[in-house]
C-alpha cells in the first residue's frame, strides 16, 4: 500500500494530524500547479488552499488504490477553474513559467532558457500547455495525466507528443 493510501485510512479512521503529513508531502506541487493556472501568486496560494480543503471533503470519493495524485491534481485542476470562473483576470504567461518550471540555476544562461521557453510554450493551446506542464513541470505519469485530463490514455500521448514537437520547432 502507499505512503499516501495508508496516510488516508489513517485520516478516515479519525487521525487528522496525518492530514498534515499529507499536506506537507503535496502542497509545494499543488502550490506549483495552481501558480501555472491562476493570474498571480495570491490567487494561486488560495486556490492551493482550497485544494487541500476539498480534499478533506471528497476524501470518501475516493477509493482507488495508488492513484491518489491523479485524484489530488484533479480536484486542484477544478479548483483553479472554479476561482477563474469568479474572478477573470488576464495571465501573464511568460511571467508565470518562468516561477513555476524549475531549472538548476546558472546565472544568464538559465533565465534566458526560461524566457526562450516560456515564449514557445505560447505557440501551443491550452490542451497543449496543460500536458507539458503536467508531464515535464509536475513529473505526473501518462496514466495520472489520463485520470487527470479524463483523456483516453493514447490520446495523452499523442498531444503530448505532438505538443513536444510543437515545442522543440518554436524553439528552435
Amino acid at each position: 500500500m502507499a505512503r499516501e493510501d495508508e496516510l488516508i485510512e489513517q485520516i478516515k479512521n479519525g487521525r487528522r494530524e496525518c492530514l498534515d503529513e499529507l499536506v506537507e508531502i503535496y502542497y509545494p506541487a499543488i502550490l506549483r500547479y495552481c501558480l501555472w493556472h491562476m493570474p498571480d501568486r495570491e490567487s494561486a496560494m488560495d486556490a492551493a488552499q482550497e485544494t487541500f480543503l476539498k480534499l478533506v471533503r471528497f476524501l470518501d470519493r475516493y477509493e482507488k488504490r495508488g492513484a491518489f495524485r491523479a485524484f489530488l491534481y484533479r480536484i486542484a485542476a477544478n479548483t483553479c477553474i472554479d476561482l477563474k470562473r469568479r474572478q477573470p483576470q488576464t495571465e501573464n504567461l511568460s511571467e508565470i513559467m518562468c516561477e513555476t518550471i524549475s531549472v538548476p540555476e546558472d546565472g544568464y544562461r538559465t533565465a534566458e532558457d526560461r524566457q526562450l521557453l516560456a515564449g514557445a510554450l505560447t505557440h501551443l493551446d491550452n490542451d497543449g500547455r496543460e500536458l507539458i506542464l503536467l508531464r515535464y513541470g509536475q513529473e505526473l505519469t501518462l496514466r495520472e495525466i489520463s485520470a487527470v485530463t479524463g483523456l483516453p490514455l493514447r490520446t495523452v500521448q499523442t498531444r503530448l507528443r505532438r505538443a513536444v514537437k510543437v515545442l522543440r520547432e518554436a524553439m528552435r
